[in-house]
């Protein structure tokens, strides 16, 4: 059993329901059956109404004949007498013993039933919903949430344009056209999405109608298929981290060659259908050698995928994305780039720790504490140890003893303040603060594990403890 299943968040299955001229029933004829009602109606729904009493609105719809009365709620029997055949039933009167009545009798006659704010009789809920002509965007928080699916729906709202709907209509014309001139559904997936993503679609969104059709026919015409590798950095963890550009790519990969440092939570971002294939590193253990990534990537690009190459952090810090696009140059495969937030930025911020600081740090440097195949670690000592500076060290929990001791050697006082971040930005982040003398004991004592940043100087005594809007655990 998984904790979704223990704290009830999952069993509402979110589809897409035809209602036009089908028939729904409505029980109540108050401001809450008004608001239902409204909705159905704008889905072309016949709604019919079980009520004693009805208010203004819902009077005048009755009287213009948009929504049938049928029965008197009071009347014995009615209900058994009017829900067959219905699509669905809404229980929406101010009553909630009434409205769980309602259910029962439609749950006993296996016909869908909402009871307005009352989910756990219902065995539907209705979420809140965006309209853009055809495109239909639903939030639900399985009924646990409503005003907090509102608030969702008003920023994903602002995000959606007008014209959206022209859009949608325009493709929906234009599909069958598609599908005859090109059967072929993962060329067909290709076309229209450089078509949306291109001039085609914003000519389209504007009503120029043409000039849509002219584009889309020479897509049609190409029978190319480019591949193409796309090296993204993924951010530190948190998923709110992802850039745009980042997030507008995963939805549009064929495949995704992902590593170690990037969190779960990152991939279901990625477009449902794409292949997802491991490549990760770990200590002393490779599932595969940089040199078959690099092949990799260019196997599946000349085939004609367009590969996403998702990598934790920044590609180019730390995470050999020049050796990758050293070779995507070599074998001609075109590529784009889109930086991500380093682990350092973002896991000194989200643990309160600057990296720079008027008073004490003027300069910042990164540096890798992966030891070589003999255990060395082959670091600038002298340029590391001194003042006035941060230390930001990937990859160096393993050797964090030895990383101490030699930054003492080399010039640093054993009380040189030092932090570690482990999991650093996802919620499980603990933040472990000491010297270069207590730290690696406290390390140990605390069972850090990996990934896990270290972040050397004395910004580490600026730390604020408690950001806003986040709180990590502490050591």
């Amino acid at each position: 059993m998984t904790d979704a299943m223990v704290e009830g968040d999952i069993g509402w299955f979110p589809l897409s329901l035809r209602l036009a001229g089908r028939r729904v029933l409505v029980v109540g004829g108050g401001e809450i059956a008004v608001n239902k009602i409204r909705l159905l109606l704008a889905h072309d729904a016949r709604v019919e109404l079980l009520a004693t009493h009805l208010n203004g609105q819902v009077a005048e719809w009755v009287e213009r004949g948009v929504v049938s009365l049928v029965g008197d709620m009071a009347a014995d029997g009615a209900l058994r007498a009017v829900m067959p055949g219905c699509r669905l039933v809404y229980a929406a009167t101010d009553d909630r013993a009434v409205n769980r009545a309602v259910a029962t009798v439609a749950d006993d006659l296996n016909i869908p039933v909402c009871a307005v704010d009352d989910p756990d009789p219902s065995s539907f809920i209705t979420p809140a919903q965006i309209h853009r002509g055809p495109v239909r965007i639903a939030i639900s928080t399985g009924g646990a949430a409503p005003v907090l699916a509102r608030r969702l729906r008003a920023t994903i709202e602002a995000h959606v344009p007008d014209d959206t709907a022209t859009l949608a209509r325009y493709l929906s014309d234009r599909r069958a056209r598609v599908v005859e001139a090109c059967p072929d559904v993962p060329r067909r997936r290709r076309i229209w999405e450089d078509f949306i993503d291109g001039v085609g679609g914003a000519a389209a969104r504007g009503g120029a109608f043409e000039q849509a059709d002219d584009v889309l026919a020479a897509l049609l015409r190409d029978v190319r298929v480019r591949g193409e590798v796309w090296l993204v950095g993924a951010g530190p963890g948190d998923p709110d981290l992802l850039t745009l550009r980042a997030l507008n790519l995963m939805q549009n990969a064929d495949s995704v060659l992902y590593d170690q440092l990037v969190a779960p939570g990152l991939l279901d971002r990625v477009r449902r259908d794409a292949e997802l294939v491991y490549v990760g590193k770990r200590a002393s253990r490779h599932t595969l050698a940089q040199s078959e990534i690099n092949a990799e990537l260019v196997r599946r690009a000349q085939r004609g995928e367009r590969v996403l190459r998702l990598k934790g952090g920044d590609p180019f810090i730390f995470g050999r994305g020049g050796e990758e696009i050293e070779t995507l140059l070599g074998h001609g495969v075109p590529f784009q780039i889109v930086p991500g937030i380093t682990a350092a930025s973002g896991c000194a911020a989200y643990a309160g720790i600057p990296l720079t600081h008027r008073d004490c740090a003027q300069s910042c440097i990164f540096v890798t504490g992966h030891a070589r195949a003999d255990g060395a670690l082959d670091l600038p000592w002298d340029a590391m140890a001194r003042s006035g500076q941060t230390i930001v060290i990937y990859m160096g929990v393993g050797a964090l003893p030895s990383l101490c001791a030699r930054l003492i050697d080399h010039g640093l006082s054993a009380d040189w303040p030092v932090a570690v971040v482990e999991r650093g930005t996802l919620p499980g982040q603990r933040v472990v603060e000491g010297t270069l003398a207590t730290l690696p004991g406290r390390v140990v004592e605390a069972g850090v594990g990996t990934p896990a940043l270290i972040i050397v100087g004395e910004v580490v005594r600026h730390r604020v403890v408690s950001p806003p809007g986040f709180n990590p655990s502490s050591v």
